[in-house]
């Protein structure tokens, strides 16, 4: 049928393409003026004639989708098929560009999601309620001021490698009476990675977490308390070395706690206000109030 067909009259749409083809024109030459067997011929009809037809027919159909290309498969008026014209402003459907992530800081709640913490046996309150409560206003705080603040447990999953502008864990002293001088904070910063210079990141931030919490709760830095606790803290050896980190205690409970349960809010801007003046570069004053 096949054979028929290619030889009558060229009046076809396909068959006027096909012919038109350069490439076709010497097979369709060879197609036309080859003889159709008569009935009486067709025994003598060799194998070998149709395997050459067989051939002829597969360079055919080669050719039609060799130089079938996307300009025949497409009309003109396809849009999806034009050049982007700026003057016409972005298509409709063009992705929406992914905004960059704001920068991130970390704020631990010490003991959260582990321990109780200190606990003052004369009330049962508990050390991890006050670190979490102020935490939880650090967080708004910093949040308000533009950042990204992950508010994290004490052995929080994501803490490993943990790379941010800063991380900050919030704790508190014991609520057992030691003396009269157990009153007020300090501050321990991390020297994991070795950078111990007075003009490193981790102790520019312990700097401006001394004053700010100094200046905003009126609490005397307690330097003379800092435990081997604080100074070894395990999350500096886990987070990212190239983040800044600290750890705060906020006051004692003992002597502290009317100031930390009654005004958190202080305590919080005190915190926020040490970590904004780290990131931002801000200066120092000379020195908070000192209690051995």
């Amino acid at each position: 049928m096949v054979i028929q067909w290619l030889q009558t009259d060229v009046k076809h749409p396909v068959q006027k393409w096909l012919a038109n083809q350069p490439t076709f024109k010497v097979l369709f030459s060879l197609i036309m003026t080859t003889p159709t067997p008569s009935t009486t011929s067709r025994k003598s009809f060799s194998i070998w004639s149709g395997l050459t037809w067989l051939i002829i027919a597969g360079v055919i159909a080669a050719t039609v989708f060799t130089m079938w290309s996307p300009a025949n498969l497409f009309t003109a008026s396809d849009s999806s098929n034009k050049p982007y014209d700026p003057s016409a402003g972005f298509p409709a459907d063009w992705p929406t560009p992914t905004t960059s992530p704001r920068p991130r800081i970390g704020i631990v709640a010490g003991h959260w999601g582990n321990d109780s913490g200190a606990v003052c046996d004369d009330t049962g309150l508990t050390e991890v309620e006050v670190n979490l409560r102020i935490a939880t206003i650090v967080q708004q705080n910093l949040m308000t001021a533009g950042y990204d603040v992950d508010l994290l447990e004490e052995f929080d999953e994501r803490r490993y490698l943990y790379d941010a502008l800063a991380l900050v864990s919030i704790h508190n002293d014991s609520c057992d009476y030691i003396n009269d001088q157990a009153t007020g904070f300090k501050v321990a910063a991390s020297f994991a990675a070795g950078d111990t210079g007075p003009s490193s990141p981790n102790a520019r931030l312990q700097a401006c977490l001394v004053d700010r919490y100094s200046l905003a709760t009126n609490l005397p830095y307690h330097p003379g308390s800092i435990t081997n606790d604080m100074k070894e803290y395990h999350t500096f050896s886990e987070i990212n070395p190239r983040t800044p980190a600290a750890i705060i205690e906020t006051g004692f409970l003992r002597l502290d706690r009317e100031f930390l349960t009654q005004h958190p809010d202080l305590a919080a801007k005190g915190i926020s206000d040490g970590i904004l003046c780290f990131i931002q570069n801000e200066p120092v004053s000379t020195g908070p109030t000192v209690t051995p």
